[in-house]
């Protein structure tokens, strides 16, 4: 019986970081240069419901049930069971890779239940749809982080392009001409669910002042994708310029996420901003020309990996 393989890219966000949570728009791209891989195989003369997996990459070798409850993984295989009895399953190993930072803004999470959820379905011969999948993944997410916006799991499912608006629907994004990002990992874990309660505390103590700068950055995000569905993306550099000083007076840069901003923009980036929740993690650089000099600028200012990415044109439609 042959392997059942499946993988799934990270995910960044372009803008909108925190204003979202307000009601603001966000746009968030598929990260395909790192992925991660999940393989399914049959063990054959195994019994059934024996389901082994294995993730060198966080020195975890068990048999899925032995696993909490509350265990992603578990709960990933779990969901794609749904009703069934997982004693009646045929006996398998799950073998899952990763090339995706973990807590690092880039979906990390949501990519290993994506390649898993997409590998075991195959193995158990289910058809799912992208938006069965991204239910899925979901449903795992819901587990660790409460109320999760769903842009992980759309993005990463669908493996396109969203802009998104808390309470409706998401939009897919048509992209008009193909531009580049480099992403900058600052060594200093992100501190997302701090720096979401720091904004919040800000914001009960100053509506006025926060809810401007909401809607400043909401409005960023609004002319960003005008720019990149128009196939202008070069300029939207000033506008991640912009939006990494509203995240300053938002209190969630550091000194470090400044110091690579402003490394990246000397050395020629057309823009850069922090991208996630902030206190940590990683910037996101807008770049044509030179990729190396920028590289090179934000290793030597304290950048611990760099990656780097192309985001494709596509044909959706924006009707």
């Amino acid at each position: 019986m042959p392997a059942f393989t499946a993988t799934a890219p990270g995910k960044i966000i372009l803008f909108g970081e925190h204003a979202v949570v307000y009601g603001e728009p966000a746009i968030a791209v598929p990260v395909s240069s790192v992925q991660t891989r999940a393989v399914v195989n049959a063990v054959i003369g195994g019994s059934s419901g024996e389901i082994q997996i294995e993730a060198p990459d966080i020195s975890l070798s068990a048999a899925v049930m032995e696993l909490d409850p509350d265990h992603p993984l578990r709960a990933a295989v779990m969901a794609v069971l749904g009703d069934k009895d997982p004693g009646e399953m045929p006996a398998c190993n799950i073998r899952i890779s990763s090339s995706i930072p973990v807590a690092s803004g880039l979906g990390s999470g949501a990519a290993v239940s994506a390649a898993l959820i997409r590998a075991l379905s195959a193995f158990l011969g289910q058809r799912l749809t992208d938006e069965q999948v991204s239910h899925l993944i979901f449903e795992v997410e819901k587990i660790h982080h409460d109320t999760p916006s769903g842009i992980d799991n759309t993005v990463i499912a669908h493996q396109k392009p969203i802009y998104y608006v808390k309470g409706e629907p998401f939009q897919f994004l048509s992209i008009e001409s193909p531009f580049s990002i480099l992403i900058a990992d600052s060594g200093i874990p992100g501190h997302t669910q701090e720096a979401v309660q720091r904004v919040r505390q800000n914001w009960i103590n100053n509506p006025d002042r926060f809810d401007l700068l909401f809607k400043s950055i909401g409005g960023i995000s609004k002319m960003s994708k005008e720019l990149i569905q128009s196939g202008s993306p070069a300029d939207i550099g000033p506008l991640m310029n912009e939006n990494h000083l509203l995240l300053q007076e938002l209190g969630v840069s550091t000194p470090e996420l400044d110091h690579l901003v402003d490394a990246a923009r000397q050395a020629g980036a057309l823009g850069a901003k922090l991208s996630g929740g902030g206190l940590g993690g990683n910037i996101i650089v807008l770049v044509d020309e030179g990729i190396d000099k920028i590289t090179e600028a934000l290793t030597k200012s304290g950048a611990v990996h760099t990656l780097n990415s192309t985001i494709p044109s596509n044909q959706i439609s924006t009707d």
